[in-house]
């Protein structure tokens, strides 16, 4: 059977849960859970996907075959869910709609720490369709990016709730470097009245981090800080850019982060919360509450990337684009650097 590397997982499942739940609860309803309540995607091999699910009898997991049987490349993992919602729409009885987002297009990682989620519009089951704006050039900016994860499981570990706390702890860790740069950037754009509307004071995430560091950590967490060699280059790049006042690459990074943990991010908090018992403490960096409405800040998000994008050359277009792939690396590589960490513990 073959195994995908961990980058490919992560991008196929972060993209199937941040923007298509109804087809996740879709496909396992008509494959094995008729009663399903919930289902989140959680792996993708050779010979299908693999769902977790809540019915009357609790929480399970559910492996469902790919239709055309044993698939080895990362593309024909497309196919192959487009082929999988197709054919449990026809068995539901559920119309089908005509086009279908790759399943591995987004960079959502296990946990939607590298996800850029948008809403769907329109049907509940309806994909986003290349309409030409630059927010949908944005969204799709590493759908044929091929990551070398390294080996590195600790997303997978953090997201399948066999990860020690110890893991989670070194990811908010990392967080706290990220975002003390990121926030002291997006000052710029809360300043800036065209950009405002992307950094609401409700978005703000380092006294989130703050309480679950204390949680975490206890009182002295401040001595206990230590990020890993990716993240201090991640930061530096964010700073780089802030010095340059260049806010379009800004918004590119603001974008990677936020965007994600508004989307798949929020898979990460029902784990940590249901393996470690937390309450809010502890994952306070993933409650946005205070923020309202989630799908319309997404599509605020949206609306002020297509004015944006009319305003730029292609030059700058793409030079944008391009920043967001080198943010989706960068966390790539935070994931990969922890993953050596731990393993020089445990050595």
């Amino acid at each position: 059977m073959i195994e995908f590397e961990q980058t490919v997982v992560d991008a196929v499942t972060g993209h199937m849960n941040g923007d298509h739940p109804e087809d996740n609860l879709l496909i396992v309803r008509a494959f094995g859970a008729p009663d399903a309540t919930e289902s989140t995607m959680v792996g993708v091999d050779g010979l299908g996907g693999v769902w977790q699910i809540t019915d009357a009898s609790g929480q399970r997991e559910v492996r469902v075959e790919w239709p055309g049987g044993e698939i080895s490349e990362r593309p024909e993992i497309r196919r192959e869910v487009v082929a999988l919602y197709k054919a449990a729409c026809e068995r539901l009885g559920v119309p089908a709609r005509e086009e279908h987002a790759p399943a591995g297009a987004e960079h959502h990682g296990a946990h939607g720490e590298q996800a850029a989620h948008g809403e769907q519009g329109g049907h509940p089951h309806q994909a986003p369709e290349d309409d030409g704006s630059f927010s949908y050039a944005i969204r799709t900016a590493t759908w044929g990016d091929h990551s070398d994860s390294e080996g590195s499981t600790i997303m997978e570990d953090i997201m399948r709730m066999r990860g020690t706390l110890d893991d989670y702890t070194a990811l908010v860790v990392q967080h706290y470097f990220m975002y003390e740069a990121l926030e002291a950037a997006a000052e710029q754009l809360a300043a800036n009245p065209r950009f405002a509307a992307l950094h609401p004071e409700t978005l703000i995430r380092q006294q989130a981090i703050v309480t679950d560091l204390e949680h975490l950590l206890g009182a002295d967490w401040r001595e206990q800080l230590a990020s890993v060699p990716a993240t201090v280059s991640y930061a530096d790049r964010i700073r780089e850019v802030a010095a340059e006042g260049w806010l379009p690459g800004i918004i590119a990074h603001h974008y990677t982060r936020y965007l994600g943990d508004l989307s798949g991010g929020q898979m990460i908090a029902k784990r940590v919360k249901k393996q470690h018992g937390f309450d809010r403490a502890g994952i306070a960096f993933y409650d946005f509450t205070e923020l309202g409405s989630i799908a319309d800040f997404k599509t605020t998000y949206r609306a002020v990337l297509d004015e944006l994008g009319e305003q730029l050359s292609d030059e700058e277009r793409q030079r944008m684009i391009d920043e967001v792939r080198l943010a989706y690396r960068f966390n790539t590589e935070v994931f990969i650097d922890m993953q050596r960490a731990r393993d020089s513990v445990s050595a």
